[in-house]
């Protein structure tokens, strides 16, 4: 049996979507004769333990589509609270403005990264797969680096970056 056509449309199934709050992040990769290229992205999930996998999406239509298609390696950035700029300034504009006057370096396996201490984590990671899912593709990736920081995530809720979680546990254990 196949799947029924949906009773919503694409705007009331985006604001729904939007009530799942998110962590944020940057996803770096090398373009080659074109330079680093990076995005935000907030479709970020963990997929397995053992080996360690985790999972992105992105557009057809992104510009970028290409550059992640081919690469062979690339670094995702969870940012902090505190970098809320670095959200704003990867989610539009051309590569290079993305990365104008940020302080860059490149991962243990050689992918470009940003150069700040304060995402809260960073994983590299080897472009093990991709999956056609509509009008996304759904990138797998072997995790072989990581790096946890101690900064509080930020957060992407209801359709802007308003949600940021405390630093009071919610229960006493």
């Amino acid at each position: 049996m196949s799947a029924r056509p949906a009773d919503f449309d694409t705007r009331y199934f985006r604001s729904a979507l939007g009530r799942f709050p998110t962590g944020v992040t940057v996803i770096t990769t090398d373009g080659g004769d074109h330079g680093p290229v990076g995005l935000t992205i907030s479709s970020f999930n963990s997929v397995s333990l053992d080996p360690p996998m985790v999972l992105w999406t992105l557009t057809r239509k992104a510009s970028s589509l290409p550059y992640f298609q081919r690469a062979e390696r690339y670094v995702i950035h969870v940012l902090s609270a505190s970098q809320l700029h670095l959200a704003r300034q990867f989610a539009q504009g051309s590569q290079a403005s993305r990365f104008a006057g940020l302080a860059m370096t490149r991962s243990p396996h050689g992918a470009p990264m940003l150069d700040d201490p304060h995402c809260s984590a960073w994983f590299e990671c080897h472009n093990h797969s991709q999956v056609e899912a509509g009008d996304h593709l759904i990138f797998i990736g072997q995790v072989e680096r990581c790096h946890c920081g101690a900064g509080l995530p930020l957060v992407y809720h209801a359709g802007d970056f308003e949600l940021t979680p405390s630093r009071e546990p919610l229960a006493e254990r």
